[in-house]
């Protein structure tokens, strides 16, 4: 997928969408669930659509509601049920599309103090720590949660996903579920939702506000060695992209006395203040230089720049030496940083994804840890953190969480708050910033170069690429190396990949389908050069393509 001509550069009139057009869409057009594209869809972090598609509009949100609210009878979840949104336009009227169906389902809806009638948005990462927090003292009245959000997608777009008691993202069986019960009652003209009324909802004894901020910000210190921090005197630029946790960070800075200077405080659900992405849309991606290129000019105004997305389950890290770093040196760098100044056990194992860059093994297998390599997706990391036999869990797409320091679970879901707090505490404590530490690592272990392309594809050719097998690749080398594994399940827990990976002594690539988007993916790795790397990716899309020709597609 070639980058567009206007990557980069500030939004134009014509890249603006329609909010009032959006929002009526929400309201007023009618899914048909016969159609796929018009179903009740959980992908690897929820529900997403438009309502302009049809794909994300009140009736999806109200059968989901219904749905949970069903399952959480079903499994005696009596608890209550954290709500949380993000800054998408279409957040808000699904937030207030929830609120009157669980209500009416006799569920205690909890939600930030100002979320009626203020911004009131709330993190993905708050969510699940407010779950973990509630249920280590509450076991008979078991918590869950819910946020509405579409993560780093378009403006355009909507979400929803559910974290259960474990406070990460629900898994797979859970979601079937909740999403079969969805398009049932969506087919059935939602005459089995209970929904009550909105100004009576908000009356209801079973809404309570709490101040969810200072909750997280006063635990902070838990995971975080935030005294380091301030004693450095770390310079920190924090740039929310217009995310649910802008109010956050000056509370932060506030309570731990930190250097924190927010660089964006604007909150606009069309996010016109964005540069465009890649290829030319308005994304608020945390680890794209074209996204950032806000932040990224900035490096040099302070020793750590920061961003994250809308729901800050993901990061992005800004150096001065090195600008915005590849989201999987990073990992590699908290993982070698993390494990060398947190006193774990060592039968605590890394996870990662098989799409994470393969220098996160090489640094397990210099520190004698194990690994374990799971498919895309972070719920394969909750029970891990859970129980806290996984120290620390992450994903290429710069989504990651860690234990407490004192070896306890911190979060089940991606927090991007610590991971970006932690990229200061490096520098604080080491003297480096995270890109001269991954200098340093990849002087001893290998420099790896890594590259992810993307293509357009029909439904019929993700599920061909859903459906491949290590039988189907036919090729016995790639970029000149003998292929010496072609998975199609995970080793860290042999479950299915949802695509395959090939990989020799060099390198390796992955092929899969997006689970939210038409496209499919490539990720590949070299530890050899960059012109390795393209040639790696070459021979991979000549196979996928070779396997769609096979398919008649």
């Amino acid at each position: 997928m070639s980058v567009h001509p206007f990557a980069g550069k500030p939004v134009r009139p014509q890249d603006r969408i329609n909010l009032g057009q959006l929002v009526s869409d929400y309201f007023l057009q009618t899914p048909d669930v016969s159609l796929a594209a018009e179903q009740v869809s959980f992908g690897t972090s929820g529900h997403r659509g438009s309502a302009s598609k049809r794909s994300f509009n009140e009736q999806h949100i109200m059968a989901i509601c219904q749905a949970i609210a069903e399952y959480r009878q079903q499994h005696a979840i009596h608890g209550p049920l954290f709500l949380g949104k993000d800054t998408h336009a279409l957040s808000e009227p699904a937030f207030a599309s929830a609120i009157t169906v669980l209500i009416a389902n006799g569920v205690n809806v909890v939600v930030q103090s100002d979320s009626l009638s203020g911004r009131g948005f709330t993190p993905t990462p708050v969510i699940s720590r407010l779950i973990i927090s509630h249920n280590k003292t509450q076991a008979e009245q078991l918590a869950d949660g819910i946020i509405i959000t579409p993560s780093h997608n378009p403006p355009s777009d909507g979400g929803i996903k559910y974290n259960p008691p474990h406070g990460g993202p629900a898994e797979g069986d859970i979601t079937k579920q909740i999403e079969q019960r969805a398009n049932e009652l969506i087919a059935a003209d939602l005459v089995d939702v209970k929904r009550l009324a909105y100004p009576k909802a908000l009356t209801s004894p079973l809404l309570v506000k709490e101040d969810f901020i200072n909750h997280y910000v006063n635990q902070l210190e838990q995971v975080i060695d935030m005294e380091a921090i301030a004693k450095a005197g770390i310079r920190i630029g924090a740039d929310p992209l217009g995310g649910s946790g802008i109010d956050y960070w000056p509370v932060i800075a506030k309570r731990y006395q930190l250097n924190i200077k927010v660089v964006n405080e604007v909150v606009d659900a069309s996010f016109a203040f964005m540069p465009l992405d890649k290829d030319g849309k308005i994304r608020m991606d945390c680890s794209s230089k074209y996204a950032m290129a806000g932040l990224i000019a900035m490096k040099d105004d302070f020793d750590i720049s920061v961003g994250n997305d809308p729901d800050f389950d993901r990061h992005g890290i800004v150096t001065p030496s090195g600008g915005l770093m590849n989201p999987n040196h990073y990992l590699a760098v908290a993982i070698h940083y993390l494990m060398t100044h947190r006193n774990w056990p060592k039968s605590c194992k890394i996870g990662k994804t098989l799409v994470s860059s393969s220098l996160i093994d090489r640094v397990a297998k210099q520190l004698e840890l194990p690994l374990a390599e799971v498919p895309v997706g972070f719920k394969w990391f909750v029970e891990g953190l859970a129980d806290a036999s996984y120290a620390f869990g992450g994903e290429e797409s710069a989504g990651a969480s860690f234990l407490a320091r004192d070896g306890s679970t911190w979060t089940t879901d991606k927090d991007g708050f610590i991971l970006a707090l932690l990229a200061a505490e490096i520098l604080a404590v080491t003297g480096k910033d995270p890109y001269q530490y991954y200098l340093e690592l990849a002087k001893t272990l290998g420099k790896p170069c890594y590259g992810r392309v993307e293509a357009v594809a029909s439904l019929e050719q993700k599920r061909v690429l859903t459906a491949l097998s290590s039988d189907d690749v036919k090729a016995k080398t790639l970029a000149g190396d003998k292929i010496i594994q072609v998975l199609s399940h995970a080793p860290g827990n042999n479950a299915a990949i949802g695509g395959i990976k090939v990989v020799t002594d060099n390198g390796w690539f992955a092929a899969r389908p997006s689970g939210t988007e038409d496209i499919y993916k490539i990720y590949a790795e070299s530890f050899i050069d960059d012109k390795h790397l393209q040639v790696i990716i070459s021979e991979a899309q000549a196979m996928v393509s070779a396997s769609f020709k096979a398919a008649g597609l």
